[in-house]
C-alpha cells in the first residue's frame, strides 16, 4: 500500500474493499484498521472481521489438508 492519506473512514473502507476484491487480502485488512480508527462505527468493522474468518479458514486447510 502506498502512503496516499485518506480523509474519512468511507475513503479507508472503499479502498479496502478495492483490495479485496483485488485479492490483496492483508492489504485490505490494513486499510479497514485505518477506517475503524476514525470510525469506531464504520462497516469496516464487520468487513474487517469477515476477512479475518476467511484468512484463518484458509490458514487451518493448509495445516489439516
Amino acid at each position: 500500500m502506498n502512503s496516499e492519506k485518506f480523509a474519512s473512514a468511507e475513503e479507508w473502507y472503499q479502498r479496502g474493499n478495492e483490495a479485496r476484491r483485488a485479492g490483496q487480502w492483508h492489504e485490505a485488512i490494513n486499510c479497514y484498521i485505518q477506517a475503524i480508527e476514525l470510525d469506531p462505527d464504520s462497516p469496516a468493522v464487520e468487513a474487517k472481521h469477515m476477512l479475518e474468518d476467511i484468512l484463518n479458514y484458509y490458514h487451518k486447510d493448509s495445516y489439516n489438508p
